[in-house]
């Protein structure tokens, strides 16, 4: 589809490229020349400063992405999501063979009963004991028990108390193994600690997992983390708080703004780089955890210059020097219209147009800011070497910086190969028998 919107926005360009041909070269066979007036487009150079732009790499993750391991040995027994499912925290994801955890916290409890009934019967016992040795400090203080009998039975409360004791500590030890097993025995739900989207499904029914084993990962998409490594060179003029450009091929619009959220003050060893980050939300996730992504972080402008756009610098094949091709002549007085897509303007009669070699202070994703041609002048964006010398004369379709941007968004390199072949082809058949 774009590529016939494409065809579809140059033709009416392509066709007056070959009509002017044609006509130009029968006037200039009249003429005794073989020679073609091109038809190109330009734009007027204007004032002002680039914006700055550091261009990275990043990498996309998910808002609190974690992957899901199983925490004991089991064997899955039903999975209850798919890749792209959406879940609530506290959803069941996957169930794990329960079985034997289940006995396990059976025997635990039996064992807890156990404890508690010989905690009872110790603690009737040392009542008992006790009653005993009342009524033997009794009897003694009257004269009627000997000293030796009131040692043993004393001896024997103390004996009692101690096995209270141990019996309440097995009570405890019986209740911190119910809790245990109860723990394992609720790992084999496996639950989604937030919510968020399924990803990377690792568990099937019938494998056998254990803590090694990750079975899903989850994260939420709604907003994510793009993550960026910064040199310590960049650390100079790139801070937190400053305007980024992320670019991607699954964003419909191509670009999603947002601020630089934070940098780590901790440099590697080695690099000598750092990790930043940027937080943002993500409408239609079109951003996807592991997607790598295009930041520009624009962290100042150039000085003052004059701009033109990319598609205006031209590479002299006779010199090797960079310049462009400024019409110095009466183009100003023809106004220009916003361009619309598909809207083509009409050509100007034949005007004279020259190399003017220039410097190039700073380049933008769009423009440069150039020192050797100054604001107003009109730079030729589209045929630069169809001229084939440091001069010459062309027709032109006046268009507005708007137009520029638009083609060069639509790889104008690849559309001027295609122009340029069917103005060789015009040139040839102007230049045949009959002409």
């Amino acid at each position: 589809m774009k590529k016939r919107r494409v065809h579809h926005i140059l033709y009416p360009i392509c066709v007056a490229l070959l009509v002017l041909g044609c006509s130009g070269g029968s006037n200039d066979a009249r003429n005794g020349r073989n020679q073609l007036i091109p038809a190109l487009e330009a734009v007027q150079a204007r004032h002002g400063s680039l914006p700055l732009i550091e261009r990275l790499s990043g990498a996309v993750r998910a808002r609190n992405q974690v992957e899901i391991f199983a925490e004991i040995n089991a064997i899955v027994k039903k999975v209850h999501v798919q890749n792209g499912d959406e879940v609530d925290q506290g959803q069941p994801l996957i169930s794990l063979r329960d079985k034997e955890f289940q006995e396990r916290l059976n025997q635990a409890r039996a064992a807890h009963q156990i404890a508690e009934a010989q905690a009872r019967q110790a603690d009737a016992k040392l009542k008992e004991i006790e009653a005993e040795l009342r009524r033997t400090r009794a009897l003694g203080e009257k004269g009627l028990t000997s000293e030796a009998e009131l040692e043993t039975i004393e001896t024997q409360a103390v004996s009692a108390q101690a096995d209270v004791a141990l019996a309440k500590a097995r009570v405890e030890q019986a209740l911190a193994t119910v809790a245990e097993r109860e723990e394992v025995l609720s790992q084999t739900v496996i639950r989604a600690p937030v919510a968020g989207v399924i990803g990377n499904r690792n568990a099937e029914i019938g494998m056998t997992v254990g803590p090694g084993t990750r079975l899903v990962t989850l994260g939420q998409l709604d907003s994510v983390r793009v993550e960026i490594i910064l040199t310590d060179r960049m650390l100079s003029y790139i801070e937190a708080g400053q305007r980024t450009e992320i670019r991607a091929a699954h964003i419909p619009s191509g670009i999603m703004s947002a601020y630089l959220s934070r940098i780590s003050p901790f440099l590697h060893p080695v690099t000598h780089s750092t990790e930043a980050e940027i937080d943002m939300a993500n409408p239609g996730h079109y951003l996807k955890s592991g997607m790598f992504v295009t930041v520009d972080i624009y962290y100042g402008e150039s000085e003052q210059a004059t701009l033109i756009p990319l598609s205006a610098l031209y590479e002299n094949p006779l010199t090797g020097g960079t310049g462009v091709y400024v019409c110095r002549d009466s183009l100003n007085r023809i106004p220009v219209e916003p361009s619309d897509v598909g809207k083509t303007s009409n050509l100007t009669e034949p005007l004279p147009f020259e190399f003017v070699p220039i410097d190039v202070i700073a380049k933008g994703r769009m423009s440069a800011g150039i020192s050797g041609v100054e604001p107003g002048d009109w730079v030729v964006t589209i045929g630069q070497d169809l001229f084939g010398g440091e001069s010459g004369q062309a027709k032109v379709r006046p268009v507005d910086w708007a137009w520029v941007e638009h083609l060069q968004n639509l790889q104008r390199e690849n559309l001027l190969q295609e122009i340029r072949k069917k103005q060789r082809a015009a040139g040839s058949d102007s230049t045949g028998p009959g002409i």
